[in-house]
């Protein structure tokens, strides 16, 4: 029977990622199975899980994903050791409203999985007001267990003495301490880390975190702090339709923000995936039925999309005939132009007219809610879609047909709509599922 424990920590920037993959190459290197998933809509940590583990990691979510998506995904890991689910921002954190069955805090899943939570402690500039924070975070949801603490960045051994002490007072377990080692500090961009793909080292990286946490964690009391889990049938599937039978994905380093559950929902139901590369000049398959473009980072390779004729022309002659579909990034390209962080306008493909611009940064950041005024790739007139939107660009125009309706979390309408016209759609949120 696997075991499963919840990584979290009191707020974003604490190590919840590092440790997540230091804990599961670790344990990797004594031969268990690691089963890596991450709690709400981030793009970029499963690939990193799945670097660390050599298994396909996937989002859960509470504000989108139902309870039998949620189980459906989980299940995945039911032939492994340990499943370890990564956190976002901190314990408790999430919208006002309730979504499908949460909030989308880390704590829904928790609770609903009833894995208990390692919480990872920065004590930096404190010392026994860290043992408040812990205590605090313990007690405040029934159904939310804490397994102990393993804490980051201790400053000397006088400082993790002080903080060890008030936090075995409070009757809670620290499982290991790691001193500052800024060599193995994930490198970041705006969006959260850079990618996993992008990164030639990331192998290497990760052992040496791997064998930093092995000196300072005790990794046997941390397993065995795991809960004991049977996980439970899934009474659905995915509620994610594909597009087409046959789907044509932009996948380089440009186009790369695809939550993993909505490209395993294609597959398992019978779609084919053909990947191109826009990077290296290159069209949609011309078999394919449908042509999808994700979000990624357009923005630091706008001159070189803009150059390369074959893509743009391409792209074009398959949207004559044939649906495309952008998500964030992948909308900003199908647009009439890209203005760069320098300033300078890029010519995009110019299928839709959205004009976007990250000369003036402007942070779009949450959960969406979509009903749709005009049918998408896969999906009627009138669906409600739930997403996330998370990007840094202004729009500058957006004249097209509005895609949808869209409100964010709290029900207050928002103005980016995404866009149709003729075959061609775009929007900036990333979709996770059909809410039905």
């Amino acid at each position: 029977m696997p075991a499963g424990l919840v990584i979290s920590a009191p707020a974003s920037g604490v190590g919840k990622t590092t440790l997540t993959l230091a804990l599961a190459r670790a344990w990797r290197h004594r031969g268990l199975n690691v089963q890596c998933f991450k709690s709400g809509p981030d793009y970029i940590d499963p690939a990193f899980h799945a670097a660390a583990t050599g298994r396909a990691s996937v989002n859960v979510d509470s504000w989108a994903m139902d309870r039998g998506t949620i189980a459906h995904l989980v299940s995945r890991g039911t032939d492994a050791d340990i499943a370890l689910a990564e956190g976002s921002m901190g314990l408790f954190d999430g919208v006002a409203a309730r979504g499908v069955c949460g909030t989308g805090a880390t704590a829904d899943i928790a609770e609903m999985l009833g894995w208990p939570v390692l919480l990872v402690i920065d004590p930096s500039g404190q010392a026994q007001t860290a043992a408040a924070i812990a205590a605090g975070l313990r007690d405040y949801r029934p159904g939310v267990r804490l397994a102990g603490v393993v804490l980051n960045r201790v400053a000397s051994p006088r400082h993790e003495d002080l903080v060890r002490r008030a936090l075995n007072d409070a009757g809670i377990a620290v499982f290991g301490a790691l001193p500052r080692h800024a060599e193995i500090s994930l490198p970041k961009r705006h969006l959260g880390l850079v990618q996993a793909e992008e990164q030639a080292e990331i192998g290497k990286l990760i052992d040496e975190a791997a064998r930093f946490v092995a000196e300072h964690v005790d990794l046997d009391a941390v397993l065995r702090a795991a809960a004991a889990w049977s996980p439970q049938a899934a009474a659905s599937g995915l509620n994610v339709a594909p597009p087409g039978q046959r789907i044509a994905l932009a996948r380089d380093a440009a186009f790369s923000f695809v939550y993993p559950h909505m490209l395993e929902a294609w597959r398992a139901a019978g779609a084919e995936i053909v990947p191109f590369s826009p990077l290296a000049d290159e069209t949609p398959n011309a078999s394919a039925d449908v042509c999808w473009l994700p979000g990624g980072y357009p923005e630091l390779h706008a001159g070189r999309i803009a150059s390369n004729v074959r893509f743009r022309g391409g792209l074009r002659a398959f949207a004559e005939t044939r649906p495309v579909h952008g998500e964030c990034g992948g909308y900003m390209v199908l647009g009439a132009g890209l203005t760069d962080a320098d300033g300078v306008r890029h010519e995009m493909t110019g299928l839709l007219g959205l004009e976007t611009s990250f000369a003036k940064r402007r942070m779009h950041l949450g959960y969406r809610l979509a009903a749709l005024a005009a049918p998408m790739p896969g999906y009627r007139a009138s669906a409600r879609l739930r997403g996330h939107e998370f990007h840094y660009s202004t729009i500058l125009a957006q004249p097209d047909t509005p895609l949808a309706v869209v409100h964010d979390a709290t029900g207050a309408v928002i103005a980016e709509t995404g866009s149709q016209r003729g075959h061609v759609s775009g929007t900036f949120f990333h979709l996770i599922a059909e809410d039905r």
